[in-house]
Protein backbone atom coordinates (compact mmCIF):
# COMPACT_ATOMS: atom_id res chain seq x y z
CA UNK A 1 0.00 0.00 0.00
CA UNK A 2 2.92 2.62 0.62
CA UNK A 3 4.65 1.80 -2.61
CA UNK A 4 0.77 2.72 -4.22
CA UNK A 5 0.44 5.83 -2.01
CA UNK A 6 4.03 7.00 -4.10
CA UNK A 7 3.12 6.17 -7.06
CA UNK A 8 0.09 8.50 -6.94
CA UNK A 9 2.13 11.50 -5.78
CA UNK A 10 3.86 11.49 -9.68
CA UNK A 11 3.07 13.56 -12.45
CA UNK A 12 3.95 13.08 -15.78
CA UNK A 13 4.59 15.62 -17.86
CA UNK A 14 5.08 15.69 -22.11
CA UNK A 15 8.94 14.74 -21.14
CA UNK A 16 8.27 12.18 -19.63
CA UNK A 17 5.96 10.73 -22.05
CA UNK A 18 8.08 11.58 -24.75
CA UNK A 19 10.55 9.23 -23.07
CA UNK A 20 8.22 6.57 -22.71
CA UNK A 21 7.15 6.90 -26.36
CA UNK A 22 10.90 6.96 -27.75
CA UNK A 23 11.15 3.57 -25.49
CA UNK A 24 8.66 1.72 -27.03
CA UNK A 25 9.62 2.64 -30.54
CA UNK A 26 12.99 1.56 -29.43
CA UNK A 27 12.03 -1.45 -27.84
CA UNK A 28 9.46 -2.25 -31.07
CA UNK A 29 12.63 -2.04 -33.47
CA UNK A 30 14.48 -4.04 -31.38
CA UNK A 31 12.22 -6.66 -30.94
CA UNK A 32 10.54 -6.46 -34.66
CA UNK A 33 14.45 -6.78 -35.64
CA UNK A 34 15.07 -9.66 -32.87
CA UNK A 35 11.67 -11.60 -34.32
CA UNK A 36 13.48 -11.11 -38.15
CA UNK A 37 17.09 -12.68 -36.72
CA UNK A 38 15.03 -15.77 -35.18
CA UNK A 39 13.03 -16.00 -38.68
CA UNK A 40 15.97 -16.15 -40.11
CA UNK A 41 17.72 -18.99 -38.20
CA UNK A 42 14.61 -21.05 -38.21
CA UNK A 43 14.15 -20.71 -42.25
CA UNK A 44 18.17 -21.62 -42.51
CA UNK A 45 17.24 -24.79 -40.15
CA UNK A 46 14.52 -25.54 -42.39
CA UNK A 47 15.56 -25.01 -45.68
CA UNK A 48 19.08 -27.29 -44.70
CA UNK A 49 16.51 -30.51 -44.38
CA UNK A 50 14.47 -29.13 -46.71
CA UNK A 51 17.47 -29.10 -49.37
CA UNK A 52 19.02 -32.38 -48.04
CA UNK A 53 15.35 -34.28 -48.59
CA UNK A 54 14.53 -32.49 -51.86
CA UNK A 55 18.05 -33.77 -53.41
CA UNK A 56 17.81 -37.21 -51.73
CA UNK A 57 14.39 -37.85 -53.22
CA UNK A 58 15.75 -36.29 -56.61
CA UNK A 59 18.40 -39.19 -56.48
CA UNK A 60 15.91 -41.56 -54.91
CA UNK A 61 13.76 -41.26 -57.97
CA UNK A 62 16.17 -40.95 -60.80
CA UNK A 63 17.41 -44.24 -58.77
CA UNK A 64 14.25 -46.22 -59.15
CA UNK A 65 13.65 -45.37 -62.89
CA UNK A 66 17.12 -46.84 -63.74
CA UNK A 67 16.30 -49.51 -61.34
CA UNK A 68 12.69 -50.13 -62.83
CA UNK A 69 14.28 -50.24 -66.79
CA UNK A 70 17.05 -52.34 -66.01
CA UNK A 71 14.78 -54.79 -65.08
CA UNK A 72 12.92 -55.21 -68.31
CA UNK A 73 14.39 -58.39 -70.32
CA UNK A 74 15.27 -58.44 -73.65
CA UNK A 75 12.91 -59.49 -76.45
CA UNK A 76 14.56 -63.24 -78.19
CA UNK A 77 13.70 -61.97 -81.53
CA UNK A 78 17.18 -60.58 -83.16
CA UNK A 79 15.13 -57.87 -84.87
CA UNK A 80 13.09 -56.68 -81.87
CA UNK A 81 15.85 -56.99 -79.79
CA UNK A 82 17.71 -54.43 -81.66
CA UNK A 83 14.89 -52.29 -81.55
CA UNK A 84 14.45 -52.92 -78.15
CA UNK A 85 18.63 -51.77 -77.52
CA UNK A 86 18.25 -48.65 -79.47
CA UNK A 87 15.23 -47.93 -77.09
CA UNK A 88 16.44 -48.92 -73.93
CA UNK A 89 19.58 -46.76 -74.98
CA UNK A 90 17.44 -44.16 -75.38
CA UNK A 91 15.79 -44.30 -72.45
CA UNK A 92 18.66 -44.61 -70.35
CA UNK A 93 20.48 -41.22 -72.10
CA UNK A 94 17.16 -39.66 -70.68
CA UNK A 95 17.38 -40.95 -67.65
CA UNK A 96 20.62 -39.98 -66.89
CA UNK A 97 20.14 -36.54 -69.03
CA UNK A 98 17.00 -35.45 -67.86
CA UNK A 99 18.55 -34.04 -63.96
CA UNK A 100 20.99 -32.31 -65.14
CA UNK A 101 18.05 -29.89 -67.55
CA UNK A 102 17.46 -28.49 -63.51
CA UNK A 103 19.48 -26.11 -62.20
CA UNK A 104 19.73 -27.57 -59.76
CA UNK A 105 21.60 -30.70 -60.23
CA UNK A 106 24.94 -30.20 -61.72
CA UNK A 107 26.48 -33.47 -62.16
CA UNK A 108 24.86 -37.36 -62.55
CA UNK A 109 26.36 -40.93 -62.85
CA UNK A 110 26.19 -44.02 -61.78
CA UNK A 111 29.31 -45.52 -60.22
CA UNK A 112 29.64 -49.45 -60.31
CA UNK A 113 32.77 -52.21 -59.42
CA UNK A 114 34.78 -52.76 -62.10
CA UNK A 115 37.51 -54.97 -61.07
CA UNK A 116 39.36 -53.88 -57.94
CA UNK A 117 38.39 -50.18 -58.34
CA UNK A 118 34.92 -48.29 -59.13
CA UNK A 119 33.97 -46.36 -62.92
CA UNK A 120 31.62 -43.95 -63.34
CA UNK A 121 29.29 -44.20 -66.36
CA UNK A 122 26.89 -40.96 -67.37
CA UNK A 123 25.64 -42.38 -71.12
CA UNK A 124 23.38 -44.46 -71.76
CA UNK A 125 25.23 -47.04 -73.32
CA UNK A 126 28.04 -47.40 -71.17
CA UNK A 127 25.09 -48.11 -68.45
CA UNK A 128 24.03 -50.53 -71.06
CA UNK A 129 26.92 -52.34 -71.96
CA UNK A 130 28.02 -52.61 -68.78
CA UNK A 131 24.51 -54.20 -67.25
CA UNK A 132 23.53 -56.72 -70.46
CA UNK A 133 26.90 -57.40 -72.13
CA UNK A 134 28.94 -57.12 -68.98
CA UNK A 135 31.00 -54.96 -70.71
CA UNK A 136 32.95 -51.74 -69.90
CA UNK A 137 33.05 -48.82 -72.20
CA UNK A 138 36.35 -46.01 -72.02
CA UNK A 139 34.49 -44.01 -69.03
CA UNK A 140 36.71 -45.34 -66.58
CA UNK A 141 39.32 -41.95 -66.68
CA UNK A 142 36.78 -39.34 -66.93
CA UNK A 143 37.89 -36.84 -64.51
CA UNK A 144 34.81 -35.48 -63.72
CA UNK A 145 33.81 -38.05 -61.11
CA UNK A 146 36.77 -38.57 -59.44
CA UNK A 147 35.98 -37.28 -56.91
CA UNK A 148 33.19 -38.57 -56.58
CA UNK A 149 34.83 -42.49 -57.04
CA UNK A 150 36.83 -41.32 -54.06
CA UNK A 151 34.40 -40.37 -51.43
CA UNK A 152 32.28 -43.13 -52.54
CA UNK A 153 35.48 -46.04 -51.91
CA UNK A 154 34.90 -44.34 -48.56
CA UNK A 155 31.51 -44.68 -48.20
CA UNK A 156 31.20 -48.56 -50.11
CA UNK A 157 30.90 -50.82 -47.51
CA UNK A 158 29.15 -48.92 -45.04
CA UNK A 159 26.10 -49.01 -48.38
CA UNK A 160 26.33 -52.48 -48.94
CA UNK A 161 26.09 -53.00 -45.49
CA UNK A 162 23.07 -51.05 -44.82
CA UNK A 163 22.07 -50.70 -48.07
CA UNK A 164 21.08 -46.04 -47.37
CA UNK A 165 21.15 -43.43 -49.42
CA UNK A 166 23.93 -41.21 -48.05
CA UNK A 167 24.42 -37.92 -48.68
CA UNK A 168 26.50 -35.18 -47.59
CA UNK A 169 27.06 -31.74 -47.74
CA UNK A 170 30.11 -29.35 -48.97
CA UNK A 171 30.02 -25.63 -48.54
CA UNK A 172 26.91 -24.17 -47.94
CA UNK A 173 23.99 -25.07 -50.80
CA UNK A 174 25.54 -28.27 -52.53
CA UNK A 175 25.10 -31.78 -51.39
CA UNK A 176 26.64 -35.31 -53.36
CA UNK A 177 24.13 -38.12 -52.82
CA UNK A 178 24.49 -41.72 -53.24
CA UNK A 179 21.55 -43.93 -53.82
CA UNK A 180 22.10 -47.61 -54.17
CA UNK A 181 21.37 -49.56 -56.91
CA UNK A 182 19.75 -52.60 -56.87
CA UNK A 183 19.27 -54.73 -60.13
CA UNK A 184 16.93 -57.42 -59.13
CA UNK A 185 17.23 -56.76 -55.41
CA UNK A 186 21.10 -57.10 -55.70
CA UNK A 187 23.49 -54.37 -54.72
CA UNK A 188 25.01 -53.26 -58.24
CA UNK A 189 26.24 -50.03 -57.50
CA UNK A 190 24.91 -46.63 -56.64
CA UNK A 191 23.87 -43.27 -58.49
CA UNK A 192 25.87 -39.92 -57.71
CA UNK A 193 24.19 -37.10 -58.05
CA UNK A 194 26.02 -33.83 -57.47
CA UNK A 195 22.36 -31.64 -56.23
CA UNK A 196 23.01 -27.55 -55.53
CA UNK A 197 18.88 -26.66 -54.25
CA UNK A 198 18.17 -23.15 -54.77
CA UNK A 199 15.86 -21.79 -52.03
CA UNK A 200 15.78 -18.05 -51.93
CA UNK A 201 13.13 -17.83 -53.60
CA UNK A 202 11.11 -18.91 -51.26
CA UNK A 203 13.24 -17.50 -48.47
CA UNK A 204 12.72 -14.53 -49.67
CA UNK A 205 9.00 -14.52 -50.41
CA UNK A 206 8.51 -15.59 -46.34
CA UNK A 207 11.26 -13.04 -44.82
CA UNK A 208 9.23 -10.18 -47.64
CA UNK A 209 5.85 -11.07 -45.89
CA UNK A 210 7.34 -10.91 -42.51
CA UNK A 211 8.51 -7.61 -43.39
CA UNK A 212 5.31 -6.16 -44.68
CA UNK A 213 3.53 -8.10 -42.00
CA UNK A 214 6.05 -6.27 -39.19
CA UNK A 215 5.65 -2.97 -41.52
CA UNK A 216 2.23 -2.72 -40.90
CA UNK A 217 2.23 -3.89 -37.51
CA UNK A 218 4.72 -1.27 -36.67
CA UNK A 219 2.80 1.30 -38.00
CA UNK A 220 -0.71 0.71 -36.27
CA UNK A 221 1.93 0.68 -33.07
CA UNK A 222 3.21 3.94 -34.01
CA UNK A 223 -0.70 5.31 -35.07
CA UNK A 224 -1.70 3.99 -31.71
CA UNK A 225 1.65 5.25 -29.52
CA UNK A 226 1.01 8.71 -30.95
CA UNK A 227 -2.75 8.82 -30.44
CA UNK A 228 -1.80 7.82 -26.50
CA UNK A 229 0.77 10.35 -26.41
CA UNK A 230 -1.63 12.65 -28.32
CA UNK A 231 -4.53 12.11 -25.53
CA UNK A 232 -1.46 12.10 -22.49
CA UNK A 233 -0.16 14.82 -23.44
CA UNK A 234 -3.61 16.72 -24.33
CA UNK A 235 -4.52 15.24 -20.25
CA UNK A 236 -1.23 17.10 -19.06
CA UNK A 237 -1.96 20.55 -20.60
CA UNK A 238 -5.26 20.06 -18.84
CA UNK A 239 -3.62 19.26 -15.60
CA UNK A 240 -1.16 21.95 -15.98
CA UNK A 241 -4.16 24.22 -15.99
CA UNK A 242 -5.78 22.64 -13.75
CA UNK A 243 -2.92 23.06 -11.37
CA UNK A 244 -2.07 26.42 -12.55
CA UNK A 245 -5.67 27.84 -11.10
CA UNK A 246 -5.14 26.11 -8.12
CA UNK A 247 -1.82 28.10 -7.45
CA UNK A 248 -2.70 30.96 -8.32
CA UNK A 249 -6.13 30.77 -5.96
CA UNK A 250 -3.93 29.31 -3.03
CA UNK A 251 -1.22 32.48 -3.89
CA UNK A 252 -4.49 34.60 -3.55
CA UNK A 253 -5.52 33.16 -0.51
CA UNK A 254 -2.20 33.01 0.68
CA UNK A 255 -1.32 36.74 0.01
CA UNK A 256 -5.22 37.30 1.37
CA UNK A 257 -4.23 35.40 4.57
CA UNK A 258 -0.75 37.45 5.06
CA UNK A 259 -2.50 40.56 4.56
CA UNK A 260 -5.44 39.33 7.20
CA UNK A 261 -2.48 38.49 9.89
CA UNK A 262 -0.80 41.82 8.92
CA UNK A 263 -4.09 43.75 9.81
CA UNK A 264 -4.31 41.87 12.97
CA UNK A 265 -1.31 42.27 13.78
CA UNK A 266 -1.34 46.41 12.91
CA UNK A 267 -5.45 46.34 14.88
CA UNK A 268 -3.13 44.48 18.19
CA UNK A 269 -0.51 47.00 18.42
CA UNK A 270 -2.27 49.86 17.47
CA UNK A 271 -4.73 48.75 20.05
CA UNK A 272 -1.66 48.24 22.84
CA UNK A 273 0.26 52.09 21.41
CA UNK A 274 -3.72 53.54 22.11
CA UNK A 275 -3.62 52.40 25.86
CA UNK A 276 -0.04 53.59 26.35
CA UNK A 277 -0.73 56.86 25.12
CA UNK A 278 -4.29 57.44 26.46
CA UNK A 279 -1.67 56.73 29.95
CA UNK A 280 1.06 59.24 28.27
CA UNK A 281 -2.25 61.90 27.53
CA UNK A 282 -2.40 61.58 31.70
CA UNK A 283 0.78 62.21 32.23
CA UNK A 284 0.83 64.86 29.98
CA UNK A 285 -2.08 66.61 31.96
CA UNK A 286 -0.52 65.96 35.07
CA UNK A 287 2.85 67.86 33.82
CA UNK A 288 0.85 70.60 32.72
CA UNK A 289 -0.52 71.21 36.10
CA UNK A 290 2.41 70.49 38.08
CA UNK A 291 5.00 72.99 35.95
CA UNK A 292 6.43 75.69 37.24
CA UNK A 293 9.99 77.57 37.06
CA UNK A 294 11.82 74.66 39.19
CA UNK A 295 11.15 72.26 36.87
CA UNK A 296 10.31 73.57 33.87
CA UNK A 297 13.34 72.14 32.17
CA UNK A 298 12.86 68.58 33.53
CA UNK A 299 9.09 68.64 32.58
CA UNK A 300 9.61 70.01 29.11
CA UNK A 301 11.89 67.49 28.22
CA UNK A 302 9.58 64.73 29.59
CA UNK A 303 7.07 66.00 27.85
CA UNK A 304 8.76 66.36 24.35
CA UNK A 305 9.18 62.40 24.85
CA UNK A 306 5.29 61.83 25.45
CA UNK A 307 4.16 64.29 22.71
CA UNK A 308 6.82 62.52 20.25
CA UNK A 309 5.79 59.27 21.49
CA UNK A 310 1.78 60.04 20.66
CA UNK A 311 2.84 61.58 17.24
CA UNK A 312 4.36 58.14 16.73
CA UNK A 313 0.90 55.79 17.90
CA UNK A 314 -0.74 58.45 15.04
CA UNK A 315 1.86 57.75 12.65
CA UNK A 316 1.56 54.31 12.63
CA UNK A 317 -2.42 54.46 12.54
CA UNK A 318 -1.68 55.25 9.24
CA UNK A 319 -0.70 51.62 7.85
CA UNK A 320 -0.53 48.24 9.30
CA UNK A 321 2.74 47.44 7.19
CA UNK A 322 5.07 50.83 8.30
CA UNK A 323 8.26 51.23 5.50
CA UNK A 324 11.39 49.85 6.74
CA UNK A 325 12.88 53.59 7.10
CA UNK A 326 10.60 54.28 10.04
CA UNK A 327 11.89 51.77 12.41
CA UNK A 328 15.62 51.43 11.20
CA UNK A 329 17.88 53.74 9.80
CA UNK A 330 21.11 55.54 9.91
CA UNK A 331 19.67 58.63 10.97
CA UNK A 332 18.42 57.34 14.29
CA UNK A 333 20.94 57.48 16.88
CA UNK A 334 18.98 55.98 20.05
CA UNK A 335 20.87 55.62 23.07
CA UNK A 336 18.92 52.67 24.83
CA UNK A 337 20.20 53.09 28.19
CA UNK A 338 18.61 56.39 28.05
CA UNK A 339 15.51 55.31 26.56
CA UNK A 340 15.42 52.54 29.67
CA UNK A 341 15.88 54.76 32.04
CA UNK A 342 13.14 57.09 31.02
CA UNK A 343 10.72 54.92 30.53
CA UNK A 344 11.06 52.70 33.73
CA UNK A 345 11.02 56.62 35.68
CA UNK A 346 8.78 58.40 33.39
CA UNK A 347 6.50 56.02 32.73
CA UNK A 348 6.79 52.66 34.96
CA UNK A 349 7.06 54.80 38.57
CA UNK A 350 4.82 57.65 37.37
CA UNK A 351 1.45 55.28 37.90
CA UNK A 352 -0.62 57.36 40.24
CA UNK A 353 -2.10 54.42 42.60
CA UNK A 354 0.05 51.92 42.26
CA UNK A 355 -0.94 47.98 42.77
CA UNK A 356 2.10 46.70 43.81
CA UNK A 357 5.37 47.79 45.38
CA UNK A 358 7.98 47.50 42.83
CA UNK A 359 11.51 48.02 42.83
CA UNK A 360 13.90 48.38 39.40
CA UNK A 361 17.65 48.01 39.38
CA UNK A 362 19.96 48.87 36.23
CA UNK A 363 23.34 47.93 35.40
CA UNK A 364 23.92 49.66 32.26
CA UNK A 365 27.10 49.28 29.96
CA UNK A 366 28.36 52.92 29.06
CA UNK A 367 30.23 51.08 26.25
CA UNK A 368 26.78 50.51 24.59
CA UNK A 369 26.64 52.22 21.00
CA UNK A 370 23.92 54.04 19.66
CA UNK A 371 20.84 52.25 17.59
CA UNK A 372 19.72 53.54 14.36
CA UNK A 373 16.19 52.08 15.74
CA UNK A 374 13.41 54.82 16.59
CA UNK A 375 13.44 54.99 20.15
CA UNK A 376 9.48 54.63 20.29
CA UNK A 377 9.77 50.96 18.49
CA UNK A 378 12.27 50.18 21.64
CA UNK A 379 9.22 51.26 23.62
CA UNK A 380 7.12 48.95 21.99
CA UNK A 381 9.90 46.18 22.71
CA UNK A 382 10.26 46.64 26.11
CA UNK A 383 7.47 48.01 27.59
CA UNK A 384 5.48 44.88 26.98
CA UNK A 385 8.50 42.61 28.97
CA UNK A 386 8.50 45.09 31.66
CA UNK A 387 4.65 45.30 31.90
CA UNK A 388 4.75 41.38 32.20
CA UNK A 389 6.95 41.21 35.12
CA UNK A 390 4.92 43.10 36.60
CA UNK A 391 1.61 41.71 36.27
CA UNK A 392 2.53 37.68 37.09
CA UNK A 393 4.76 38.76 39.75
CA UNK A 394 3.68 37.09 43.24
CA UNK A 395 5.62 38.99 45.55
CA UNK A 396 4.79 41.95 47.93
CA UNK A 397 7.99 43.75 46.77
CA UNK A 398 8.35 43.00 42.41
CA UNK A 399 12.25 43.45 41.99
CA UNK A 400 13.12 44.05 38.19
CA UNK A 401 16.49 44.45 37.06
CA UNK A 402 17.47 45.84 33.88
CA UNK A 403 20.92 45.12 32.67
CA UNK A 404 22.84 46.11 29.05
CA UNK A 405 26.53 44.52 28.29
CA UNK A 406 28.25 45.40 24.81
CA UNK A 407 30.82 43.03 23.31
CA UNK A 408 33.29 45.15 20.75
CA UNK A 409 35.43 42.19 19.88
CA UNK A 410 31.69 40.04 18.42
CA UNK A 411 29.81 43.47 17.51
CA UNK A 412 26.90 42.17 20.30
CA UNK A 413 25.11 44.03 23.02
CA UNK A 414 22.88 41.73 25.29
CA UNK A 415 20.03 43.44 27.09
CA UNK A 416 18.52 41.38 30.24
CA UNK A 417 15.19 41.85 31.83
CA UNK A 418 15.26 39.63 35.48
CA UNK A 419 12.51 39.48 37.84
CA UNK A 420 11.71 37.86 40.91
CA UNK A 421 8.16 36.37 40.26
CA UNK A 422 7.50 32.65 39.83
CA UNK A 423 9.02 32.40 36.61
CA UNK A 424 7.57 31.24 33.19
CA UNK A 425 5.79 27.88 32.94
CA UNK A 426 7.57 25.34 31.45
CA UNK A 427 4.85 24.61 28.50
CA UNK A 428 5.56 28.53 27.10
CA UNK A 429 9.13 27.58 26.86
CA UNK A 430 8.68 24.83 24.31
CA UNK A 431 9.51 25.65 20.88
CA UNK A 432 6.64 25.10 18.19
CA UNK A 433 7.46 23.43 14.91
CA UNK A 434 9.18 26.59 13.94
CA UNK A 435 11.59 26.76 16.30
CA UNK A 436 9.63 29.46 18.04
CA UNK A 437 8.89 29.38 21.87
CA UNK A 438 5.00 29.51 22.89
CA UNK A 439 5.71 32.26 24.86
CA UNK A 440 5.77 34.41 21.78
CA UNK A 441 3.04 32.63 20.01
CA UNK A 442 -0.23 34.85 19.44
CA UNK A 443 -2.59 34.70 22.12
CA UNK A 444 -0.51 32.74 24.40
CA UNK A 445 -1.03 33.90 27.85
CA UNK A 446 -1.94 32.35 31.60
CA UNK A 447 -4.31 35.17 31.99
CA UNK A 448 -7.87 34.47 31.56
CA UNK A 449 -9.91 37.70 32.40
CA UNK A 450 -8.83 39.85 30.09
CA UNK A 451 -9.56 38.80 25.86
CA UNK A 452 -6.87 40.71 24.98
CA UNK A 453 -4.43 39.06 26.82
CA UNK A 454 -1.15 37.23 25.28
CA UNK A 455 -0.46 40.07 22.53
CA UNK A 456 2.42 41.69 24.30
CA UNK A 457 5.13 39.04 24.35
CA UNK A 458 3.92 38.58 20.47
CA UNK A 459 4.07 42.28 19.47
CA UNK A 460 7.70 42.45 20.90
CA UNK A 461 8.74 39.20 19.49
CA UNK A 462 7.54 40.43 16.05
CA UNK A 463 8.65 43.79 16.26
CA UNK A 464 12.59 42.70 17.49
CA UNK A 465 12.70 40.66 14.01
CA UNK A 466 11.86 43.31 12.52
CA UNK A 467 14.79 45.40 14.12
CA UNK A 468 16.97 41.82 13.14
CA UNK A 469 17.41 41.23 16.60
CA UNK A 470 16.75 37.76 18.45
CA UNK A 471 14.11 38.12 21.56
CA UNK A 472 14.67 34.67 24.53
CA UNK A 473 13.38 34.19 27.62
CA UNK A 474 14.41 31.82 29.89
CA UNK A 475 13.71 30.80 33.94
CA UNK A 476 16.43 31.67 36.87
CA UNK A 477 18.00 28.73 38.55
CA UNK A 478 16.93 31.32 41.82
CA UNK A 479 13.67 31.95 40.42
CA UNK A 480 12.24 34.59 38.45
CA UNK A 481 12.65 34.90 34.67
CA UNK A 482 14.40 36.83 32.01
CA UNK A 483 14.19 38.21 28.87
CA UNK A 484 17.22 38.31 26.43
CA UNK A 485 17.33 40.38 23.48
CA UNK A 486 20.20 40.14 21.69
CA UNK A 487 22.01 43.32 19.00
CA UNK A 488 23.91 42.03 16.45
CA UNK A 489 25.37 45.55 15.35
CA UNK A 490 27.28 43.95 12.38
CA UNK A 491 23.76 43.20 10.95
CA UNK A 492 22.40 46.29 11.24
CA UNK A 493 21.23 49.00 8.12
CA UNK A 494 24.02 51.05 6.79
CA UNK A 495 23.65 53.72 4.20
Amino acid sequence: MASIKKFKHIRFGWKHLLSIFMALVIFHLFVSQLEENNLRNLLSETMDWYKRNSAEKIANLTTTSLELLLESEPPRDQRDKVRWERSTIHALNSILKQPLMDRNVEEMCVIVPYRNTFAALDLGQSVYAYFYNHKLRNDLDNPMYQDAVMKYTKLQSEMVRSELIQSSRVKENIFHVYVPLENYGEYSGVVYMKIHPDVSAITQQILGTFNNTALVFSAFVMVGLLLVFYIATYMVMERDEAWELLYNEREAHLKEQVTQKKENLFTKRIYHAHHKAEKVMGFINEDLDNINETNLKETKYRMSKYANFVARVIYDMKWYNPPLHTIRSQLFKTNLNEVLKFMVRSIFQRTSNPVKAVEYNFNLDDRLPPLPVNEFVIWEIFEPLIQNSIDHSDKETTIISIATKYNPDDGISIVTIDDNGPGIQKDLLDMDESGIKRIFLESTSTKTEDRHHGYGCYLAYEISKRCGWLLDAENLSSGGCRFILRINHSTEVRK
